[in-house]
């Protein structure tokens, strides 16, 4: 009882979440990126040319302010950004998008690469070191001094709004950075291997409390070799996936184009889904992936060793490049290539099923559909993922006849059911909510288009499954090992990005007790949350408000960054840098 009213207590942020999640989000960090990729005149060419040359080590210069090299900086930051969201993120746009969102993920990811620049040359040249082994930055520095130097009113205006940027940031920390990753991980290591979700929590909080009490260099020196470590088994898999299916990538290729500009019709598990459906859901789980505009990523790279805050600018832009456009495209091309986007049923049930219309009462617009039957799990047929267990969940197709979706174009629907256990194993369906304000046509009747079962596979499950149609028993193995070591390197450097966020609102004393507090959240989310839509609110609480703190400082101050790019990019022309490879190669 003391759970549910707890739970129902987060109601109140719906309406607040509707407002920073609405549809006008993403489009706005689409207009950023364009203008900031117009305005730096397509920075993204220098950053995956300069930029690798950068983190190779041939412009470091171990006598410059900060505490970690390019290429820790540029593994700190990818360390947060590349975790579930590559896994599961990716398979959510392409099963609900189809084809053509993977498209807008690398339109976003190449946007993002300039949006992410522009941010972290602003906090690179406000960052702080006064304190040279341990330097802090941000989008909070950033707005308190540049609003700070007008004195006056300006002055107590900027430091309101670095104290609300760190709230947020905070709060972000906690729930997407700690709490979602400690709970996802359990959950999918309880499923698979039988561990009990406590034991998962206190591992996690142990590891990633061994890492981050020794601060910023040991997190960038174990980020250094963690994400390449887990890039790579996750990548070789990719590749051994795709290797296979190598003759039909190029169409494949040609699919994803096409898709995102033409409808999808609806195949199997896909019930469809307009050029548009696909632009959103691409563009939200990109931006949701990647992290280009949030604010976070110039923390970590406010560390970096470097006397250039354009030179950091642009290692941190390979950061969307490797988040998004390398490993959520092979992501995407796995789930494509496997069928697993459209697959085919497992099956028909062996009793039928019809849906009723619910009477409505009152002014309610929204009408209620039913499925009626007498099946029960065992009239439910099974593959090779074995009997259905309790808390399994499968759809079947429906279809609303000439009544078309607008959002999916489509007149098909999913019905989802669920396995539960209350005396003894039976089947719950979820009831069907037409809303008339979001389709073409009145929806009088749904029928059932079949019989035809669909196992439901929910993100990361999506892409288990996808690697276990090609290798059986692969996606249960990797997929918990990728899932654990992104959710690891995500914790490491969200601490970081909480701990610098204590240090603006209250100083460094306040660090210790932070990372104590992180680490307990951390088993605490592992086994006492049951019900992750509450913490989904939460997290989109804080990262809202974090997004919307950050893109207003960055596009009223982003003209500071764009001249010291500029700038840079005319002094590498002229060769007006010293490559230190070539002088200790010199020297030698």
């Amino acid at each position: 009882m003391t759970d549910s009213l707890l739970l129902s207590s987060f109601d109140f942020l719906d309406p607040v979440n509707e407002i920073l999640w609405g549809p006008w989000t993403p489009y706005a960090l689409l207009a950023a990126g364009v203008l900031f990729t117009v305005w730096t005149r397509f920075i993204q060419w220098t950053v995956v040319t300069h930029g690798v040359d950068v983190i190779r080590g041939r412009y470091d210069n171990p006598s410059d302010p900060g505490a970690i090299n390019h290429f820790q900086a540029l593994s700190a930051a990818l360390s947060a950004t590349v975790g579930l969201g590559n896994i599961g993120g990716v398979a959510l746009a392409v099963g609900t998008g189809g084809p053509g969102a993977l498209f807008w993920m690398w339109v976003v990811g190449v946007l993002g690469m300039a949006l992410k620049s522009v941010e972290i040359t602003l906090a690179m040249l406000y960052r702080k070191t006064d304190d040279p082994e341990n330097p802090s930055g941000g989008a909070m520095w950033v707005v308190e001094q540049v609003l700070g130097s007008k004195g006056g009113i300006w002055k107590i205006i900027g430091r309101a709004c670095g104290v609300f940027f760190c709230i947020t940031l905070v709060i972000a920390t906690f729930t997407n950075g700690n709490m979602f990753q400690a709970w996802s991980v359990a959950e999918l290591t309880e499923r698979h291997f039988g561990v009990p979700k406590l034991f998962a929590g206190i591992a996690m909080a142990l590891i990633v409390g061994l890492v981050i009490i020794g601060g910023i260099k040991r997190i960038g020196s174990v980020a250094g070799t963690l994400v390449p470590v887990m890039c790579l088994i996750y990548l070789v898999s990719a590749f051994f996936v795709l290797a296979i299916h190598v003759a039909e990538v190029p169409s494949l290729l040609m699919i994803v184009v096409r898709s995102a500009f033409q409808p999808t019709e609806a195949v199997g598990a896909f019930v469809g889904g307009t050029a548009g459906w696909g632009f959103i859901q691409g563009m939200k789980r990109a931006f949701f992936s990647n992290e280009a505009g949030l604010g976070s990523a110039p923390i970590a790279h406010a560390a970096a060793k470097t006397s250039e805050a354009a030179r950091e600018g642009i290692v941190g832009g390979l950061g969307p490049f490797i988040d998004t456009l390398c490993i959520c495209t092979l992501t995407g091309l796995v789930i494509l290539c496997t069928g697993t986007w459209n697959r085919e049923p497992i099956g028909e049930c062996a009793k039928p099923l019809t849906i009723e219309k619910a009477v409505q009462s009152g002014d309610d617009t929204v009408v209620t559909f039913s499925v009626v039957s007498a099946a029960d799990p065992a009239d439910l047929p099974t593959d090779e993922s074995g009997t259905w267990a309790v808390g399994d969940t499968f759809f079947v197709v429906g279809d609303s006849g000439n009544a078309i979706q607008r959002e999916t174009g489509s007149s098909r629907v999913k019905v989802f059911g669920e396995i539960t256990d209350s005396q003894e194993p039976s089947i719950r369906w979820e009831p069907i909510a037409v809303d008339p304000r979001d389709w073409d046509g009145e929806v009088d009747e749904i029928t059932i288009v079949s019989a035809a079962v669909y196992r439901d596979y929910a993100g990361a499950e999506l892409t288990a499954f996808a690697f276990d149609r090609e290798f059986p028993g692969l996606g249960g193995w990797l997929v918990p090992l990728a899932a654990w070591l992104f959710a690891i390197s995500s914790m490491i450097s969200w601490s970081y990005y909480g701990e610098q966020g204590m240090i603006y609102l209250l100083g460094r004393k306040s660090v210790l007790p932070f990372k104590f507090v992180f680490l307990a959240g951390a088993v605490y989310a592992a086994n006492w949350i049951e019900n992750a839509d509450e913490m989904v609110r939460l997290m989109d609480l804080g990262t809202g408000a974090m997004l919307w703190s950050n893109i207003p400082i960055v596009l009223a101050l982003g003209y500071l960054a764009v001249g010291s790019l500029s700038d840079y990019r005319r002094k590498l022309t002229e060769g007006k840098f010293k490559r230190h490879d070539e002088t200790q190669v010199s020297q030698g």
